[in-house]
């Protein structure tokens, strides 16, 4: 017993330092004006587009499109965090050496991995918060008013982060610039416009629609009409179906892709580290006039 127990130590006591690391992260950042800027200006500008289409309609079915939009945007926020918050960290702590001094220490790599992704993930907590709040004030038509709707918007938020989680670690360890990975933001916008978010996908063209189930922002943005439209808003959806299972499994299935690559990206980058490496980067950040 004590031998487990002494084996396993080292390990919990990363994943302890992780957590510490994260409180202190999200502590700054939400008493951070310019980091409370970055957070919530893209989300507030959309709420407030959403709050200027609340009196349209979906093609006379009388569903506001300001209210069949949140649901939409809140899965996208979970999606486009889950993607770009844990990638934008990788490719900034690769370039300042964090990731170096993180790999250096044992066991470190995990402990900063735990602290980055409860990091994102608590980001992610606040800001569907925050933007559900003032939606259902400013927008309206939404609600979580059974025990059946709360369960659906909780499964589906967890699921959305498993399939987009990982997939932001991949991209972070696939990329060592942090100019680089905003490039990556001009497909994933994208997918965002033809995925649903802010007009029916039934509206777009068939392949589009084909196209667009292939990724999780869709699924992820209809898990979460699921849960906060009422049962009449299914008529504007393919099949005029909630289509849980498939929302299950498409993101399932995201899910088990990033789990199974994130590890790999992972460890080959930190096999790459060096302080040299760090060195060069720093040079031309200075020479960009960063």
């Amino acid at each position: 017993m004590n031998a487990i127990t002494t084996a396993t130590d080292p390990m919990l006591t990363a994943v302890r330092a992780g957590m510490r690391r994260s409180r202190i992260e999200l502590r700054q950042t939400y008493t951070n004006g310019m980091d409370l800027f970055t957070q919530f200006f893209w989300p507030f500008s959309i709420l407030v587009a959403l709050f200027f289409m609340r009196n349209g309609h979906f093609e006379g079915t009388g569903i506001g499109l300001g209210a069949l939009a949140l649901p939409s945007v809140v899965g996208m926020l979970v999606a486009f965090t889950g993607m770009f918050g844990i990638g934008q960290y990788l490719t900034l702590d690769r370039e300042d050496g964090t990731l170096l001094r993180a790999k250096a220490t044992p066991n470190g790599i995990v402990g900063y991995l735990t602290g980055k992704i409860l990091t994102v993930s608590g980001q992610m907590l606040v800001q569907v918060t925050v933007v559900l709040g003032f939606g259902m004030i400013a927008v309206g038509g939404v609600e979580l008013n059974s025990v059946g709707a709360w369960f659906t918007f909780i499964w589906v938020l967890v699921l959305s982060a498993l399939a987009t989680l990982p997939l932001g670690a991949v991209i972070g360890a696939a990329f060592d610039n942090p100019r680089a990975i905003g490039f990556i933001s001009f497909p994933i916008m994208g997918l965002v416009s033809i995925s649903g978010v802010f007009y029916p996908i039934t509206s777009m063209p068939g392949w589009v629609q084909g196209l667009a189930q292939l990724f999780p922002i869709y699924w992820a943005g209809l898990g979460m009409r699921s849960a906060l439209l009422p049962d009449s808003a299914v008529a504007v959806e393919l099949g005029q179906s909630w289509r849980h299972w498939e929302t299950v499994a498409v993101l399932g299935i995201w899910a088990v892709i990033g789990l199974a690559f994130a590890p790999i990206f992972l460890r080959r980058m930190a096999r790459r580290e060096s302080g040299s490496k760090v060195a060069a980067r720093r040079e031309k950040a200075l020479a960009r006039g960063y």
